[in-house]
């Protein structure tokens, strides 16, 4: 394949001839005798193809199946009610992305009065929470050991008891495609059998934790390790690296200090890096650890962030440019679908924070652009890299102004096309 008179960093307006796979040439005014697919590119910019390193491709897919039940979606118990009975009595219901502030705390028997004619369940927005009415008990066998209905990072036991939710991992692909995202690091802490198999419909190229490199750890408040059970852990997995799951404070430091004790290696992560207290950057920094975070959270979740954060928390949350300026590996996913599967939209948000942890467009753009299995080490388009691409509309100048995804024209994986024809 030839793409031709491309803008390509550092290079200026060339050609870009792709082979096995892989950029086998880049100039200008190459001759295209020998190629059979040539496409002109009209000056737009040439990029590596975006890489979501964070994210949920199985509950993603099962959103087309699911009742949205967000802030965004649904006010009140009246709301919410309504959104449960959507589906036909006696059919199950799986409605996803709830918070409190719809309409506060919810169990089994909030959950009966609400919707009592269907099996019901309900996912937090967090994704570690689910509530089940006593019709999806009985209908399963759990009733006389749920209790109140509320499972707390249960999916590997729910998994069996669940009916089946079809997934659209076909849509999820070419609405991925569409937006100019090659590839994904699926970040489940225990990837379900057969996971491999199931994702293989992708056309992106696909990383996924603890099967693939790193090894997802899963850390709790209220099953908290202390730090030389934690470093333990870590070093009967060496060398393999972590990426270790860090959403409050108190889960942070026990962290670095298992670290620490453990040794990091290369390709070591913090997922999510929700609070991050000043004192404790040159400590990540001096670890040599990578953040992965989500610097859209705070855009996305801002009221609820006001009222459920402790104040003390609030100007520690999803670092950017701190850590950036500390010198420490940083890079972003949308961790989708407990956030938006668009990672022109998280630029976006990053480029617009407050609070002076902002990136500048170029930047935000970086956190989508590392390699896999080290998310902050910038690709580049050189002779002999995979040809996992993202081709523009628009100069590159014009595409940092907007960050959108109308400015994606193509996606290419290995040097073959992943979006619709125009």
């Amino acid at each position: 394949m030839l793409i031709r008179r491309v803008e390509v960093q550092g290079a200026g307006r060339v050609d870009v001839r792709v082979r096995n796979g892989r950029i086998a040439e880049i100039g200008e005014r190459l001759d295209g005798r020998e190629e059979t697919d040539a496409i002109d590119g009209h000056g737009g910019a040439l990029l590596p193809g975006l890489h979501d390193h964070h994210i949920h491709l199985a509950a993603l897919a099962a959103d087309a199946a699911s009742v949205r039940v967000g802030p965004a979606d649904v006010i009140g118990r009246d709301g919410l009610a309504a959104a449960l009975r959507t589906r036909a009595p006696e059919e199950w219901v799986r409605a996803v992305g709830y918070h409190e502030s719809v309409a506060g705390d919810l169990d089994r028997w909030t959950l009966d009065i609400l919707a009592p004619d269907r099996p019901v369940r309900v996912q937090h927005r967090t994704g570690a929470l689910w509530v089940w009415n006593s019709a999806a008990l009985r209908a399963t066998g759990l009733s006389t050991e749920a209790g109140d209905g509320r499972f707390w990072r249960e999916d590997d036991r729910l998994r069996g008891h669940a009916p089946p939710v079809h997934l659209d991992l076909e849509g999820v692909g070419s609405r991925a495609a569409a937006l100019g995202v090659t590839g994904f690091t699926n970040a489940d802490p225990h990837p379900a059998d057969g996971l491999l198999d199931l994702l293989s419909v992708l056309p992106q190229r696909l990383l996924v934790m603890t099967v693939d490199a790193p090894v997802k750890l899963m850390l709790d408040d209220a099953t908290l390790p202390v730090p030389a059970e934690l470093a333990a852990r870590i070093a009967s997995l060496r060398p393999r690296p972590v990426a270790v799951h860090c959403v409050t404070r108190v889960q942070l430091l026990v962290t670095l200090l298992a670290l620490d004790e453990a040794g990091p290696v290369a390709g070591d992560r913090i997922e999510h890096a929700s609070v991050v207290p000043a004192e404790t950057i040159p400590w990540i920094r001096h670890l040599g650890v990578t953040v992965v975070t989500q610097p859209h959270f705070p855009a996305e979740r801002g009221h609820a962030y006001a009222t459920d954060v402790d104040p003390d928390d609030r100007p520690h949350l999803y670092r950017c440019r701190s850590l950036a300026d500390a010198g420490i590996p940083l890079a972003a996913g949308t961790d989708a679908p407990y956030g938006t599967h668009d990672p022109w939209a998280v630029m976006r948000a990053t480029v617009e924070r407050a609070g002076g942890e902002s990136l500048d467009a170029e930047a935000a753009l970086g956190l989508f652009t590392g390699e896999p299995q080290r998310p902050a080490r910038a690709r580049r388009l050189a002779v002999g890299e995979v040809a996992d691409l993202c081709l523009l509309h628009v100069p590159l100048r014009e595409a940092l102004d907007v960050l959108t995804a109308d400015t994606v024209r193509a996606a290419f994986v290995a040097g073959g096309r992943i979006t619709a024809p125009e």
